[in-house]
């Protein structure tokens, strides 16, 4: 078995699409995915699952229907399965998610913002 660290910055590097989250690791079922976005993502909720956020670098918000959460890099946040939510940046910012292997980034909303699964970088 090979051993090395996981790069980031080196992985965020390589792609430049946004709300099209990346994967660069997996523990058990889960995914740990990279993903840059600027602007309004769709409401959605995930049925199955929780989903975290992890903000690497820059600022978003998640709004819900009664209420928001604003995070900052080094802040996390996890939205319970089943709620709905439409995360939002005002500039680009990069996120680390964990979701369970298969979970597709628009939920139960699907549409043209749905990005490729199971996406390696």
């Amino acid at each position: 078995m090979e051993y090395s660290a996981i790069n980031l910055k080196e992985k965020l590097d390589k792609f430049s699409e946004q709300w099209s989250p990346k994967i660069i690791a997996q523990m058990n079922d889960y995914h740990f995915k990279l993903v840059g976005f600027q602007s309004d993502f769709v409401w959605h909720s995930h049925l199955e699952t929780d989903e975290t956020f992890i903000v690497l670098d820059g600022e978003m918000s998640i709004d819900f229907p009664d209420g928001k959460v604003d995070l900052r890099a080094g802040e996390m946040f996890v939205v319970p399965k089943g709620v709905e939510h439409k995360p939002f940046a005002e500039r680009e910012c990069k996120v680390m998610l964990v979701e369970p292997a298969g979970t597709i980034n628009t939920g139960d909303a699907r549409g043209e913002m749905t990005a490729e699964d199971n996406v390696w970088i």
